[in-house]
Formats: C-alpha cells, sequence, structure tokens
C-alpha cells in the first residue's frame, strides 16, 4: 500500500483516484457499515477491501484525501518477526556496503522481502553512480506485482543465482532480472534483484567487461553468506567509490586490470610504472620513503587479502584504497581495489586542525586577558577610599566576569552555540558573591531550562541575569544577613520570561521583578532607576526587554 486512506462525509459512497500497490490510478470506492468505513481498490481483476486508517473532515462534495506515508527500511523490517537482531543487522551491513556491487555491475539493485502477510515487497534500492538508473522514482515500499510471485519464489528456493528467462520493460528499457538469495545461518531472508539494462552488454571495452566481471563475481558472494564481509576493518573517511578508480587483484596479488582514474592516483603518488602485470605491493612500496609512517592495514590492502582499508601517503599526495577479496565456493580468487585521490581532502583538514589550534590560543589568551582585567578592577577597588567609586569598580568587575564566564563557555564548542543551563549555574553564584556583603549570606538557584543559546543572545542575557541577581541582593535584602534568591525561566508563547523572587528567611516574599522578552520590540517600564539602565543596556545590543516590579 503507498499510503494512508482518511475518509468522512455525509456521501457513503464515492469513487477518487490513488496510488496503491504500484498501481497509478486505480478505482476506488468508500462504503460504511456502522461506524466502520471500507475501502474497495479495484484495477483490473484485483479488488482488495480493507478498513480506512484515518478519518477526517470533509464536505458533502465527496472528496478524499490521501495522507502519503514514507516507506522506511527499519520499518518494514518490523513486519518480520521471524527475524533476530542478526539478522535484521545482516540486512542492514548488506545494503550499507551493495553500492560497489551496482556500481561494477552497472546495474541498479533491489531488496525484496515479505511482508507479515507473506507479500512479496521492496525493502530498499540502490542506484548505479556509473551507469544512468533505470528508475527515477523511489519504489521503496512498493508491493511486487502479483504475476512475478511464481518467479519470486522459484528465487527464495534457489542455492545459488537465479536468472529470470523473461525481459522485462523499465520505463523504455529492456531489463533482465537476476536474483540472489540473501542467506543468513542457514535462512533465507530475501532477495537481492540485479535490474541490468540491456543496453548496457552492447561494444563493451576492457573496461566494463573487467567492471561487469568483478561485479558477478561479489554479487555470487550474497547467496554463500560471503558478502557482505563479516567483521570488515573500516577506519578511512571519504572512501573510494567505483567512480574513482579501482584495480582488479589476482589471488597472487598480481594487478589484472586497473582503470584510468586508478592509473592516475598512483601517478599523483608518483608512480611511473604501467601497472598492469605487476604486484600491487610492490608498486606501494616503491612510493614509500625511508621513515615514512605506515598504517598496519596498508600491506593487507595492496595484497586485497582482506577486507580493509587504509591510505598511502607519497610525493605530498594522498590515496585512500579499499580491497574487496573476491571469493568462490572453494576461497579467494582475486580482489577489487578501490581507490580515490583525496589530497585536497587532507590538504583542507590540516587547514581546518591549524585554524583550530589558532582560535583554541586565541580563546586562552582573551580568558587571560579577562580575567587580568577582572584583577585590576578588583586591586584598584581595595584601593580606592570612596565608596561610590568602589560601587562603580565592583560593578565593572561583575560585567567583566560575566563576560567571561559566557566566553569560556562559547569556546567550548565548535559553533556560536552554548548550552547556556550549563554556563548559568556558575555565572548565578559569582553574581551572588560579587553583590554580597561580608557579612552576608545568601543562597541562589534557578528553576526551568534555558536549553542551547546562540552566542549572540548568551551575552546580553547574561548582563540582564548579573544585574537582576544585584538587584535583587541590594534591594531585596538590604539590612538582612540571610535569604534565597530564585530564578524562574519560562516561556510564553513566544515570550521568554524571567522571575526573580527574593526571599528572607522566616520572612515572607519581599520583592519580584520580572523581565520579559516579547517577540516584537515594544517598551514598558514600571521599575526604579536601577533597573532603568539594565533596560538601556539590553536595548542597546537589540534585546527587548520589559521590567516590571510592583509597587
Amino acid at each position: 500500500m503507498k499510503g494512508l486512506f482518511a475518509c468522512l462525509g455525509d456521501d457513503r459512497s464515492f469513487f477518487f483516484e490513488l496510488s496503491v500497490c504500484g498501481f497509478r490510478h486505480l478505482r476506488a470506492s468508500t462504503i460504511s457499515y456502522g461506524t466502520v468505513t471500507y475501502v474497495t481498490v479495484t484495477h483490473g481483476y484485483v479488488n482488495i477491501a480493507f478498513p480506512a486508517i484515518c478519518v477526517v473532515s470533509c464536505k458533502t462534495s465527496g472528496v478524499m484525501r490521501m495522507m502519503e506515508r514514507m516507506a522506511d527500511f527499519s520499518h518494514i523490517l518490523t513486519t518480520r518477526p521471524d527475524f533476530d537482531d542478526e539478522d535484521r543487522e545482516w540486512l542492514h551491513h548488506l545494503v550499507a556496503d551493495w553500492q560497489v556491487i551496482a556500481d561494477l555491475s552497472f546495474a541498479d539493485l533491489l531488496l525484496i522481502l515479505q511482508n507479515g502477510e507473506g507479500k512479496y515487497i521492496i525493502a530498499e534500492q540502490c542506484r548505479p553512480s556509473t551507469v544512468m538508473s533505470l528508475r527515477a522514482d523511489d519504489v521503496v515500499g512498493d508491493v511486487v506485482e502479483e504475476e512475478m510471485s511464481a518467479e519470486l519464489d522459484a528465487a527464495m528456493a534457489s542455492e545459488s543465482v537465479f536468472r529470470s528467462t523473461v525481459l522485462r520493460t523499465v520505463g523504455e528499457s529492456t531489463v533482465c532480472n537476476v536474483y540472489a538469495p540473501v542467506r543468513h545461518n542457514g535462512k533465507t531472508l530475501g532477495l537481492v534483484v540485479r535490474e541490468t539494462n540491456m543496453a548496457t552488454r552492447e561494444s563493451n571495452g576492457r573496461y566494463e567487461s573487467e567492471s561487469i566481471s568483478a561485479g558477478k563475481q561479489l554479487y555470487e558472494m550474497i547467496p554463500r553468506g560471503q558478502f557482505p564481509y563479516r567483521n570488515p576493518i573500516m577506519n578511512q573517511r571519504h572512501n573510494a567509490r567505483v567512480a574513482d578508480g579501482f584495480i582488479v587483484l589476482t589471488v597472487e596479488g598480481i594487478v589484472r586490470y586497473a582503470s584510468p582514474n586508478a592509473i592516475s592516483c598512483f601517478r599523483r603518488l608518483g608512480s611511473v610504472s604501467t601497472m598492469q602485470g605487476e604486484y600491487l605491493s610492490e608498486i606501494g612500496t616503491k612510493l614509500l620513503r625511508e621513515n615514512d609512517p605506515v598504517l598496519e592495514t596498508l600491506p593487507l590492502v595492496l595484497s586485497g587479502k582482506a577486507a580493509v582499508d587504509s591510505e598511502l601517503d607519497a610525493n605530498k599526495s594522498a590515496v585512500s584504497m579499499r580491497s574487496l577479496p573476491l571469493m568462490d565456493a572453494n576461497g579467494r580468487v582475486g580482489a577489487v581495489v578501490l581507490c580515490r585521490d583525496v589530497t585536497e581532502l587532507r590538504r583542507r583538514e590540516k587547514e581546518l586542525q591549524t585554524k583550530d589550534a589558532t582560535i583554541s590560543e586565541i580563546h586562552h589568551r582573551v580568558k587571560n586577558n579577562l580575567q587580568a582585567v577582572s584583577a585590576l578592577l578588583r586591586l584598584q577597588a581595595r584601593k580606592t577610599k570612596s565608596e561610590e567609586v568602589k560601587k562603580e569598580l565592583k560593578e565593572a568587575q561583575r560585567r567583566v566576569q560575566t563576560i567571561a564566564m559566557v566566553h569560556e563557555g562559547l569556546s567550548q564548542t565548535a559553533d556560536e552555540i552554548v548550552d547556556y543551563d550549563k554556563v548559568i549555574s556558575s555565572l548565578l553564584k559569582m553574581a551572588v558573591d560579587l553583590a554580597t556583603m561580608r557579612d552576608q549570606h545568601i543562597d541562589i538557584d534557578f528553576i526551568g531550562r534555558f536549553g542551547m543559546m546562540p552566542a549572540q543572545d548568551a551575552t546580553p542575557l547574561s548582563l540582564v541575569l548579573t544585574e537582576l541577581i544585584t538587584n535583587s541582593v541590594e534591594h531585596g535584602f538590604e539590612g538582612r544577613k540571610e535569604g534565597h534568591i530564585t530564578i524562574s525561566v519560562g516561556r510564553g508563547g513566544n515570550n521568554s520570561m524571567l522571575w526573580s523572587k527574593t526571599m528572607a528567611r522566616a520572612w515572607p516574599m519581599r520583592s519580584m521583578m520580572v523581565w520579559h522578552v516579547p517577540p516584537d520590540p515594544v517598551w514598558e517600564r514600571r521599575s526604579s532607576a536601577r533597573s532603568s539602565t539594565t533596560i538601556s543596556e539590553a536595548r542597546s545590543v537589540g534585546s527587548p526587554v520589559v521590567a516590571v516590579a510592583p509597587e
């Protein structure tokens, strides 16, 4: 079924067009029995009836709506309760690695499974990157035509690759289907269908014939449980594809064929060899200089003895390689080595590493400078005798410390977004410590979550919070030695709100201040002169704020 159907209306029966079971423009009708509405789909001799899944309101004109549902591979696997976790994992490994078969074979691949009702359904598809795909549309989730059931049953019962005797038409192309039963732990899980355009078989050169031959060998490994590979070692990023270049090795590790792109990759490494007829391991060894670092997986890749990947660095160039052993019923018969020139990618990575190191050093120096400024302000405040000057210096120190804390939080992330819940805990404690007198003891905590916040919002919000706490301490606990402050954060619609409650120990609520950030720059103010200073500061950085204090 392609979609979910929703219907409700005054009409008890009406017709509409839909897409179901891979067919388009089908005739369908609905009829209600009591509280259940059934949908009947008709296409030729096919007549399917099922309950309507969703019910929505529609007009009396009899218009029906269809809610499209995108098929998902994992969801399709859940329809098979007889599959255990190992079976599902095997299928996931298959579809993660079968792109190389599609590229080598110049063919589309389809994974066909039986659902819980025994019907064959397309669970996944793979388009080749080396030739034009036969299927422009996504067919995942489509039910296979009933006329193909007998052929699919025969393929499921086969112990090896099963070739169809019927040529089919996909679009404007004549296609030959070949089926490979997927076997795992003695159980047939499904079928991999190779759809080959017969036009690609005409006038093949050496490149095409070697590629198709290697793809055929990999494809025939599926029924024997040899593909996908068990426990492959994949460490490198930017793994090569067939179009990037491939080399076909014999069982001894001799190069039987190298594609033009593969030859170009080794040319950039400094090789002048024709490659064909030579040991790939010897070609790679000659490119290395004394004391050059060599990955431990490189010999396995160059010999094609294991499903591993590695990288060869020489002549200021880098080539990422991956080996795919070719096996028959008796063991390994050769290998395919994929190659990709990643010189430019590695150069950019080094540039990014250099920039990251530079940025990290800048962050460190900025942090140290902010701490030095804070220390100078604190030292100057101790030396001055004027209470007014001392108060202003302490306020300046408080703001510098706030900026330093936000900067430290931003320096820990790769992007300009900070987890503000991690910043606020130290920020609140610092703000209280700087605002309280020596003989005062005031606790502070916050309720709610700020979440992730961009840098342009974190800094002004920190300044607002610091000022809010300072006002709470100075005006809420004047003449008192103990108390508690609670910062509550919440959201009303599109508005972000902050509440500061100052509570004296064993005394009722003393005061409350609310900071309100509305979606539009509407300004209201009913506050003391102390709060208006903060409003002007917030306004200067583009953060509209409303301060409210009960009179």
